[in-house]
């Protein structure tokens, strides 16, 4: 379990203590996952410019004075291509199912289209309170955020519009207020030191496969899977031994690069991200193998956790 960080602590209206879950849908790259770290003041959720890169469910609790946010991350919803891809899907609506307010995230740099009118379809039955948020704002002039803000206010009858950007902390705040004040009254759902619920390991593995993402040529970003094998301290070492799974002989030789050195940067810019996870020192030693097309063989999805 990780300690904490919080956004900050703001008092309601009320003085009800609420708790509940909260999640960010929206299309792949809308920037759940930033949002989602700038709101539990840790990275605990991939983030990347390739959009499809959040794979697990991955809890995040923000502690208030009055109130207990637990947010959960899921992947974006898409039209699936792959047997993974619809598992992330059947993951997604499973989560929205269970979830007290869901923040639709429409990013403020790209008009209004099908993939937000689709997911606005799909939240239509829920029981949720369903929120949308206007991210990446500050990528835009006042006026395309204005013609954005009205574009998604005729979606759907949506409870609150706010518009944030989790890169300058604009608004971000709020959101938490707005998110906050549609949660039921409830006693806290976690104790008051607990970040995270993802076991460290999951924790570490996305963190390597975004280390890994970086860079890489499109057609990559699907096919690499990260399992850590093992992981042990060492006197004041923390060892980690991990394979970067891939699904064929050309994506290996790209992951690895010219003499070793893409997958040695690789490992360096995960070994630091991991330190900074974990507070301590790491040893980090990575390995690509291939697995012949494991987005489509359910024993393999199984092996690398989906």
């Amino acid at each position: 379990m990780h300690t904490h960080k919080a956004a900050g602590r703001a008092t309601g209206s009320d003085d009800a203590y609420r708790a509940g879950f909260a999640c960010f849908v929206g299309r792949p790259n809308a920037g759940k996952s930033t949002l989602t770290n700038a709101i539990v003041g840790q990275k605990i959720a991939i983030t990347s410019n390739k959009p499809q890169t959040t794979r697990h469910v991955i809890r995040g609790v923000l502690h208030r004075d009055n109130a207990q946010l637990v947010l959960v991350d899921t992947p974006g919803l898409h039209r699936p291509r792959t047997l993974l891809g619809e598992r992330l899907n059947d993951l997604v609506r499973e989560t929205w199912s269970e979830v007290d307010v869901i923040g639709v995230c429409f990013p403020a740099d790209e008009p209004v289209g099908a993939g937000d009118r689709f997911i606005s379809t799909e939240i239509a039955a829920l029981k949720a309170t369903v929120i949308a948020v206007v991210t990446k704002v500050d990528l835009v002039d006042p006026a395309t955020l204005a013609e954005r803000l009205l574009a998604v206010s005729k979606l759907y009858d949506f409870a609150d519009i706010v518009p944030v950007s989790a890169v300058s902390g604009h608004q971000v705040e709020t959101l938490v207020d707005v998110i906050t004040k549609h949660l039921p009254e409830s006693p806290p759902l976690y104790p008051d030191d607990v970040l995270t619920e993802e076991p460290e390991q999951v924790l570490i593995g996305e963190l390597i496969r975004e280390a890994a993402l970086e860079g890489v040529r499109d057609e990559l970003p699907h096919s690499i899977a990260v399992l850590v094998e093992e992981m042990f301290v060492e006197g004041g070492l923390t060892k980690i031994y991990a394979n970067v799974y891939v699904e064929r002989d050309s994506q290996k030789s790209i992951v690895i690069g010219t003499r070793g050195a893409r997958l040695k940067d690789v490992g360096i810019r995960a070994r630091a991200e991991i330190e900074a996870l974990l507070g301590r020192k790491v040893y980090l030693d990575l390995h690509v193998r291939v697995a012949k097309e494991w987005q489509r063989d359910p024993k393999q999805l199984r092996r690398l956790g989906f």
